[in-house]
């Protein structure tokens, strides 16, 4: 499996973490031209080779031109319904438009919390401009195209001191990076600065895992993406570190949070499943049980990682009507996953092989491909996904 550690010794922001994909390996052409298709209009991006502190890197230009006739972005406040309908409509990758947007989620989640109103009212400011919505997808592109299929990150020094913002000057961390920084690992770094912003905390949050130190791993390709200015004590530079993971069978430990309701509807209960999966669970499942006085119940079990567990709780505890849950560590064994695009009788196919010790153990087409070929052809799903995997048994 093809694994990123990004090491944050200096911080994480949005340009940093596209500027590392980029010096990892993505082509800055493709990159324009997937953003593209985001169709948005007045921006410029480029990138440069710079130094920090004497180690080179990539730094990721997003220039927007100044105009005194027109709106400066940079002031364009965008709610999070905005940013999703400029998104959805694109025609990026489904994988793409469903991981970008959930970091615009978490984002409006935390401003929301900080500012005390609803996600539905939240104003983007610096988040909602062009240049953070072209970091935050460019992201998710890169960590796409490079095959990334898990993402760990190091503990994230803020700095210290204050920073300006649009409502003020605040402490570092802004409040919005410390609400997203929850739960996660932090470590000192004494510089006064805001080394990590809420756009890069967004991004290694929703899409990693926090770890204490970096995973065993065969070292493929290293990056480091440059801020804006240097640090006088380390380089401000963020390294990503991509690789395979040593051991063909993968193993590790995640947590099983499990609660009983009795007395909640099935829709209730479907909705409260979305939102667990929207805290970060690895999977949701629900089981029919007998509780007290013969009533039929719900057995609500989440299997999440360490550091996803106090979001999950919440979900439970605001969401439900339980009075408490039960968790307990869960060791776990899984196929090392590999993502391919295949040719079939229907067209090109994106399926997901799991090998066990080397050896193929399952083949499965992507979902959504499968959809997509069938309201284009007009042919009943179930029919889509017969035909290829008769394909894929017939190439094997």
């Amino acid at each position: 499996m093809k694994i990123a550690y990004f090491d944050c010794f200096s911080g994480i922001s949005g340009d940093m973490t596209l500027g590392a994909c980029v010096d990892a390996g993505m082509d800055i052409t493709l990159l324009k031209e997937q953003l593209s298709q985001l169709h948005l209009q007045g921006y410029e991006i480029s990138a440069e080779t710079v130094k920090r502190a004497g180690i080179s890197g990539t730094k990721v230009h997003v220039n927007i031109p100044h105009d005194d006739h027109h709106t400066d972005h940079h002031h364009v406040h965008l709610r999070l319904s905005d940013i999703q309908a400029i998104i959805e409509k694109s025609a990026l990758h489904p994988d793409i438009r469903h991981d970008s947007i959930r970091i615009f989620q978490r984002l409006a989640m935390a401003e929301a919390k900080v500012h005390n109103t609803s996600v539905e009212k939240v104003h983007f400011h610096e988040v909602g401009a062009i240049d953070s919505i072209v970091d935050i997808v460019g992201s998710v592109i890169a960590i796409k195209r490079l095959g990334i299929e898990k993402i760990y990150f190091s503990p994230v020094p803020t700095g210290h001191g204050y920073v300006k913002c649009e409502h003020g000057t605040f402490p570092v961390p802004a409040p919005a990076t410390a609400e997203l920084l929850k739960g996660q690992f932090l470590r000192f770094v004494d510089i006064e600065k805001e080394l990590t912003t809420p756009t890069g905390a967004s991004i290694i949050t929703t899409l990693g895992e926090g770890l204490r130190c970096m995973p065993e791993m065969k070292v493929l390709q290293i990056g480091y993406g440059a801020g804006g200015s240097d640090n006088p004590t380390i380089p401000n530079l963020l390294r990503i570190i991509l690789g395979e993971t040593i051991s063909e069978i993968a193993t590790d430990e995640m947590w099983v949070i499990e609660t009983n309701i009795d007395n909640m509807t099935g829709e209730i209960l479907g909705y409260v499943m979305d939102k667990i999966f929207d805290a970060g669970a690895a999977d949701v499942y629900f089981t029919p049980i007998q509780m007290k006085k013969n009533r039929p119940g719900t057995m609500v079990s989440a299997i999440v990682a360490e550091t996803q567990v106090p979001a999950v709780e919440s979900v439970l505890f605001n969401q439900t009507t339980t009075f408490g849950v039960r968790k307990y560590k869960a060791s776990r064994t899984v196929l090392t996953r590999e993502f391919k695009e295949v040719e079939s009788s229907l067209g090109k196919i994106k399926v997901k092989i799991g090998t066990f010790n080397g050896e193929i153990k399952s083949v499965s087409p992507e979902y959504e491909d499968c959809k997509k070929v069938a309201e284009e052809k007009g042919i009943p799903l179930k029919k889509v996904y017969d035909i290829i995997s008769r394909d894929l048994e017939n190439c094997a």
